[in-house]
């Protein structure tokens, strides 16, 4: 069992930059693969970043690649979403997940391959 929470949201003008945090407790934070998704208002979620369980590999969405950069610091249990050139279409509330995986090259984006989310940090740019 791993507990999620998600920090960093707020208020931002468009070209701004953010960074997101998300803090793990319970089990082995190393054990998990982890991502980022994101949901609009109206819209269903969507994958955003993931990475894997230690770090090496890492995948992005289209229509962020580039802007957002997705690490994790399993000494203190946390992963990161630096989010740069913020837009207005960026705004959503922002969850992170976790999954227990096997494999510490296993890169996971699908949102029903999750297992744990945290209860979101919302991200809203002006424009």
């Amino acid at each position: 069992q791993v507990q999620l929470v998600e920090s960093g949201g707020g208020l931002v003008q468009t070209g701004a930059s953010l960074s997101l945090s998300c803090v793990s407790s319970g089990r082995t934070f190393s054990e998990y693969a982890m991502a980022w998704f994101r949901q609009a208002p109206g819209n269903e979620r969507e994958f955003v970043a993931a990475i894997s369980r230690v770090g090496s590999m890492t995948r992005y969405a289209d229509s962020v690649k580039g802007q957002f950069t997705i690490s994790r610091d399993n000494a203190k249990n946390t992963m990161y979403l630096d989010m740069t050139t913020l837009k207005f279409e960026d705004t959503a509330g922002y969850y992170c997940a976790a999954k227990l995986a096997m494999s510490t090259r296993q890169i996971l984006t699908s949102e029903s391959e999750y297992r744990y989310w945290g209860p979101g940090t919302q991200v809203t740019v002006s424009s």
